[in-house]
């Protein structure tokens, strides 16, 4: 490569006429080659773009905080005025909601579809944490999409449940259960027998003697909530032993520990956390996750009623 050197005393590489830099690697020399203007421009514009930002929007951290910007623009702010302005979109149909009875939801498509779309939001906020993002609980948290309830799976026994909660004992209207203990009051060896009855009539093991002596102790113990069928009581929130569905498990061992010591499970109440339409709405959300039972006759209601007083 044939090399020249300018009057400055710069050497310069013929075939570009571009100077050398002056660094040398096993012979091999770098070229000062300009940046390409329309690259220079880009950059300088995006100095002069990056100062201007900096003035109008927030940028520097300061000790506590950061400047401002001319505009006094923020993401909080906007995310503030974006709430707000869907707040104000969804206020009469949450106002609806709120102001319907519950028992008069689902004669309403326009207003039930809504409200189970807000129940579903409003059920990752409140619930999942206990019955899980599925709704399917776990253990000593109720599975909310299968049809076994323990005191009643309509709109209205749901809106009730989730209103007043479950062994509140600072509110007379909370959901109340309570399982005797029977360790003392019967021996292993008849509480062995309990546990043996109610395997075999929920289907997990054959009859035999021990299983039947423990039905004598089933009907003089258990029977006045369960049931002498075992199916449970809605009046009482007692479960139904028949089928296979077990909040605390089914296992020999499971239910002798339940049997022994009791199970006292609490769920908050939310009836003086959440506002009317809220519950409506989580009332809906829950009824339509696939076990919800239809409304009772207005003179089951009462029946109901009664029986409770």
């Amino acid at each position: 490569m044939a090399k020249n050197v300018k009057e400055t005393g710069s050497r310069v590489d013929e075939p570009t006429g571009t100077e050398f830099v002056g660094h040398e690697w096993d012979g091999i020399e770098e070229l000062n080659t300009p940046l390409p203007r329309w690259w220079l421009l880009t950059f300088y514009a995006c100095i002069i773009w990056a100062l201007g930002y900096t003035v109008v929007y927030p940028a520097w951290p300061m000790v506590n905080s950061a400047t401002k910007g001319l505009w006094g623009w923020t993401s909080h702010g906007q995310l503030e005025q974006d709430i707000k302005s869907q707040t104000a979109k969804r206020a009469p149909i949450v106002a609806a909601i709120g102001a319907t009875p519950i028992e008069q939801l689902a004669a309403k498509p326009e207003l039930m579809n809504a409200a189970i779309e807000g129940g579903k939001a409003a059920f990752k906020v409140n619930c999942v944490q206990c019955h899980g993002s599925g709704a399917a609980g776990s253990k000593g948290y109720p599975n909310l999409n299968d049809d076994d309830w323990l005191w009643g799976g309509d709109l209205t026994a749901i809106h009730y449940t989730i209103e007043n909660g479950i062994r509140n004992p600072d509110h007379p209207q909370t959901r109340q259960s309570q399982m005797p203990a029977f360790d003392g009051v019967l021996t292993p060896a008849e509480i062995s027998a309990v546990v043996a009855h109610v395997r075999t009539i929920s289907g997990q093991r054959k009859a035999d003697g021990l299983s039947q002596k423990g039905a004598a102790l089933f009907a003089n113990n258990c029977a006045v909530c369960h049931g002498a069928d075992g199916k449970g009581g809605r009046q009482v929130g007692a479960p139904n032993l028949t089928d296979g569905i077990w909040l605390y498990g089914g296992d020999t061992e499971t239910i002798t520990e339940t049997v022994r010591k009791s199970r006292q499970g609490v769920m908050p109440r939310w009836g003086h956390k959440l506002d009317a339409a809220t519950i409506n709405m989580l009332a809906a959300y829950v009824h339509s996750l696939g076990g919800g039972e239809a409304t009772p006759a207005p003179q089951e209601v009462a029946a109901s009623n009664v029986e409770r007083k």
